[in-house]
């Protein structure tokens, strides 16, 4: 088992090091050829409350002649009406069998095929689009001839609490941190379901048709077999915020974190796979697929090295405990420095000291991945449902 958590955490903490401080210089994105066509996807599933804004946001920044595209998927709202009405054009889906993300991606995709553009950016319904982010992920995307992954920010509510600021943390590490010391590594990023850019040439030869619960993850390595691992453009950002009362974080939470473990299974496959294929990009991804969710790598690590030093105070043998400790040491070194160059912002360092109660917090998901596994995608409370 030490060895087990010897890979994820060196790789973490090479990582961080790697990122390096935030606003560390980054090289200027590739420009978009002028006649090169952007259609933006966006799924959406009773999205009343946001769509409005999401479409209008994304319409400003594009050009004359590019599309944005509503899915408006099961909706028991008027998310299609309102979509149209700010000047998307918009399909709708109706199936109660098939439900999910990746079912309303395909429909959208296969409406797309009429009149194919060069590339297709996913947006979630939910989401602010930073300023040049679509013709900077385009770009990114037309150029490298594989998917372009935006960092996807989650902002936090007003007056968020400890557990909210702690969470923003850990996303910040997954989204920002750990991607970007990849990219400077010369390594590629997992996709993370919204700011997703395609090329058409790449996008339509994949089946999406699924109710997986990180449809986004699995994509991601799917095409990374193809050879056509994602690369991640920090240049451009989308934006979403953690919900704001506590059964939305709670489900938002267990659908991602119960997805991540789930496909966490296939990394040693992919590993291998990688590694006889000569597919660094691949290998490289099923690297970064063995590093569970920050709290349970925490929890994890420290029950490991409590039960090596049980077990070395009754046998008389201290070297696995001095192995266990010593991988504490450097999750904790990895997350210290991950708060101290990228997310003071977020909370302070007494703040941080609070990351004990949250690993407490997540206790409960990881237990009912185990008793009762998320199987199904549920959306997040919004604020005021």
């Amino acid at each position: 088992m030490i060895l087990a958590l010897a890979l994820p955490i060196g790789l973490l903490l090479l990582q961080i090091l790697s990122a390096g401080f935030k606003g560390g210089r980054l090289s200027p994105p590739p420009s978009l050829e002028a006649d090169a066509q952007i259609a933006v996807l966006v799924p959406a599933h009773d999205e009343a409350r946001n769509i409005d804004s999401t479409v209008r946001g994304v319409l400003q920044e594009l050009r004359a002649g590019d599309r944005v595209l509503v899915v408006a998927d099961n909706c028991s709202d008027n998310t299609a009406a309102l979509a149209r009405a700010a000047g998307a054009e918009v399909v709708e889906r109706q199936d109660a069998l098939r439900r999910g993300k990746g079912y309303a991606l395909d429909f959208g995709l296969k409406h797309l095929a009429a009149n194919p553009p060069d590339v297709v950016v996913i947006v979630d319904a939910d989401c602010r689009v930073g300023r040049g982010a679509m013709i900077c992920l385009s770009s990114a995307a037309l150029q490298a001839g594989a998917p372009a992954q935006a960092h996807y920010r989650m902002a936090l509510p007003p007056g968020a609490g400890l557990k909210i600021k702690i969470a923003g943390l850990a996303w910040r590490v997954k989204n920002l941190v750990r991607p970007l010391g990849y990219r400077r590594m010369g390594l590629p990023c997992q996709l993370m379901g919204s700011g997703m850019a395609f090329p058409w040439a790449l996008i339509h030869r994949v089946d999406l048709a699924s109710g997986h619960l990180v449809e986004d993850l699995k994509l991601g390595l799917d095409l990374a077999q193809m050879r056509a691992s994602p690369v991640f453009v920090p240049q451009a950002e989308v934006v979403s915020a953690f919900p704001e009362s506590a059964a939305g974080v709670t489900t938002q939470r267990r659908r991602w974190e119960h997805g991540h473990l789930g496909m966490v299974s296939v990394a040693p496959k992919l590993l291998w796979r990688g590694l006889r294929s000569a597919n660094l990009g691949l290998f490289a991804l099923a690297a970064d697929l063995c590093i569970p969710p920050l709290a349970l790598l925490t929890l994890l690590t420290l029950t490991v090295a409590a039960l090596s030093s049980l077990a070395g105070w009754l046998l008389h043998w201290t070297a696995p405990a001095v192995m266990a400790w010593a991988l504490c040491a450097g999750l904790w070194l990895a997350i210290f420095t991950a708060w101290l160059r990228h997310g003071r912002d977020l909370l302070t360092f007494r703040e941080l000291a609070g990351v004990p109660i949250y690993i407490l917090w997540k206790v409960p998901i990881y237990l009912s991945f185990l008793l009762r596994r998320e199987r199904n995608w549920v959306r997040s409370a919004r604020e005021g449902e």
